[in-house]
């Protein structure tokens, strides 16, 4: 069964080789947060839960793993005209933080109605911020059409494969700091941190089990149930949570 699953893992778009070479990008860069087991979350579940503090970072989330990945990458010419990227926040200030450290002109586009202290904070980073679309569906499409007029290389939230590999270094360095994890929870929004995590994690310790946790109101199933799911903490010895900033 690991064989196979090594194999697959082996096939997809970012690999284990991918994440590690965003983690050699990000060094010196992105801080290696620390990781912490809780004294009472692990009494309240009956199982050790350790805590990966990515709330540190200077923007306060993961976020920046990916965005400082994602923009190392661009070669002369596309860093000389600029990024835009579509967020309502986390993102927004990852590239923004690291496209000004990097040089790179940056555009950002938040949906109408983002609080003012996010559009202040992206601001305050050095990016042009454009306020749009009722949505955030609808600003990323503001923000595609606008860059593709002006020739801007647009730096997705969470589908690409550089931003990917770059939110997966949180999980090298949950498992170097604590090997014998069995279980890694992840936040789920887009879906980036999970997958790079996943494929990380899987790679190194096929037996892992990883849950990705989803907040009610974003789920198919909220409006049908409003029971809680079954904690898997009395199966579990480790149990591992990333900070969902």
């Amino acid at each position: 069964m690991s064989e196979t699953l090594t194999a697959s893992l082996a096939q997809l778009p970012v690999t284990l080789a991918d994440v590690r070479a965003a983690a050699g990008v990000l060094a010196g860069f992105v801080r290696r947060t620390s990781f912490e087991r809780s004294r009472t979350l692990s009494d309240i579940t009956g199982a050790g839960v350790w805590l990966k503090f990515e709330n540190l970072q200077f923007t306060a989330t993961f976020k920046e793993r990916g965005a400082l990945n994602r923009l190392s990458a661009l070669p002369v010419d596309e860093r000389r005209r600029g990024v835009i990227a579509c967020s309502a926040g986390n993102h927004a200030q990852g590239v923004a933080y690291h496209a000004a450290s990097l040089e790179i002109p940056a555009t950002i586009v938040v949906p109408l109605g983002t609080p003012t202290v996010k559009i202040e904070n992206t601001r305050r980073h050095g990016a042009t911020v454009i306020e749009g679309g009722t949505s955030v569906e609808e600003a990323a499409q503001l923000a595609m059409d606008y860059g593709r007029k002006q020739r801007l290389t647009f730096i997705h939230p969470y589908d690409d494969p550089l931003i990917i590999a770059g939110q997966g270094t949180v999980a090298l360095e949950m498992l170097a700091a604590v090997p014998d994890l069995d279980v890694l929870l992840v936040p789920i929004g887009g879906g980036g941190l999970i997958s790079g995590m996943a494929v990380a994690a899987k790679t190194l310790k096929p037996s892992l089990e990883i849950i990705g946790v989803q907040a009610a109101t974003r789920s198919p199933r909220a409006s049908r149930s409003r029971r809680p799911a079954a904690s898997p903490a009395r199966s579990c010895a480790r149990w591992s949570m990333t900070s969902c900033s």
